[in-house]
């Protein structure tokens, strides 16, 4: 027997369409337990997508040092003891820790009221001292002009760089490149209006609202000297960010006359840790929803596996005359599972194309909202890849769900069918 017999399924459908409402409720089982897979996984990636997206343009794999009061005493100096991070630390990484690919100072230039004036308009911004390898950590969107570059750390120019929200409140989001601002008491000239690309991780405070000066130039005109308030250093591929992290801190405390066994004294907020700890929630995630989206469809499965019984039932006596003019097993058993397979395959699909639309519909309309960086639910979808899996299990749930009732179907013998009528 042919599996393409446009004949065989032909009768097939009909004996399907010949309880409508039986093969309706059968099917709904299944229809809604590949929805609900489908919009549980959806939803994940939506929520996944949301999170990695307020992280979208940082460098995952950074690692940022910051000072605290000693907690044991060495070399003559007490517990407690305050510290700062200085230049040559910066040097010391760059030229001895073979794993760091990058390193940068920040100076915090402070967050004083109405600290940022043009004219007549004053604002409240933070206000940062940084390296052009900062950008390279923190990968923003520019919107006009350039960033902090060499030759401005180098000439310890005058110049800064604005958020986009300190752009929006002193120049109402005109291009304010080459003009001048008062920071801190002091006139620089913007060269550059940035926004941010990782809303959900903000050093120094966030990008759109903050003002960026050269690192030397803050450090010079603030009367610093070569104090470093948080150290940055992004780690290279292919080597173990924890690594990195003890090499750092081994020459910060080596510099800075502190305990090598001092617990507390250098603070370190790892990123690549933190991201990892977000992969492995998303995979815990993803497993859940498979679990919870199978046991639904698994209930779907054993309804049409029951309803196949009955049917089966039913027509004993059709059984066992094709039995008994020449039927072979196969035959019994690929009609059998063929109806299994056709009832499954209809509810499934429909299931996953209403599943599929309805997250297209939600991404259409979180779309239209107004951007929010903050967001953590965005673009709800299920890749091709999900759709193709889900598609597969469905129709090995559906020929599963006939093999019990097949096997029944086969046991049927043509003088125990005729006997029975």
């Amino acid at each position: 027997m042919r599996l393409f017999d446009i004949d065989r399924w032909i009768e097939i459908w009909a004996t399907i369409t010949r309880n409508k409402v039986r093969s309706l409720l059968t099917c709904l089982g299944v229809f809604w337990g590949i929805l609900m897979l489908v919009l549980l996984l959806g939803s994940g990636m939506g929520m996944k997508n949301g999170i990695l997206g307020m992280t979208e343009g940082f460098a995952t794999n950074s690692v940022f040092f910051l000072t605290d009061r000693t907690a044991e005493p060495y070399k003559g100096f007490n517990k407690g003891r305050s510290w700062s991070m200085r230049n040559r630390d910066v040097e010391s990484i760059r030229r001895n820790v073979p794993g760091a690919l990058m390193a940068s100072g920040v100076l915090n230039g402070g967050r004083s009221d109405k600290n940022v004036v043009y004219g007549q308009t004053t604002g409240t911004y933070s206000v940062s001292g940084v390296a052009p390898e900062y950008f390279l950590m923190q990968l923003p969107q520019l919107i006009y002009g350039r960033v902090v570059n060499d030759i401005d750390m180098q000439e310890k120019r005058k110049v800064c760089v604005i958020g986009a929200d300190v752009n929006k409140t002193l120049f109402r989001n005109e291009n304010s490149c080459g003009r001048y601002i008062r920071v801190n008491g002091i006139y620089y000239q913007i060269v550059g209006v940035i926004d941010t690309k990782a809303n959900g991780v903000q050093i120094g405070g966030r990008v759109s609202e903050s003002v960026y000066i050269p690192f030397s130039t803050l450090q010079q005109t603030s009367n610093r000297g070569d104090v470093i308030h948080i150290l940055c250093v992004t780690g290279k591929s292919g080597y173990r960010i924890e690594r990195v992290i003890d090499d750092v801190t081994a020459i910060l405390k080596a510099q800075n006359e502190i305990s090598p066994s001092d617990p507390q004294a250098v603070r370190v907020i790892n990123l690549a840790a933190i991201f990892g700890t977000f992969e492995m929630l998303f995979t815990g995630i993803d497993i859940l929803v498979w679990l919870v989206g199978m046991g639904t469809l698994l209930a779907g499965v054993i309804g049409i596996s029951n309803i196949m019984m009955v049917t089966v039932k039913e027509r004993t006596k059709e059984i066992g005359v094709r039995r008994a003019l020449g039927a072979k097993p196969f035959n019994i058993i690929s009609q059998v599972m063929s109806e299994s397979l056709l009832l499954t395959a209809l509810a499934g699909l429909m299931g996953l194309s209403l599943g599929v639309f309805i997250l297209d519909l939600l991404d259409r309309i979180l779309s239209a909202q107004p951007a929010d960086g903050d967001t953590i639910f965005t673009h709800p979808q299920v890749s091709i890849q999900t759709a193709v899996a889900a598609t597969i299990v469905l129709l090995i749930s559906g020929l599963l769900a006939g093999l019990i009732p097949a096997w029944r179907a086969m046991q049927i013998k043509a003088i125990d069918a005729i006997r029975e009528e």
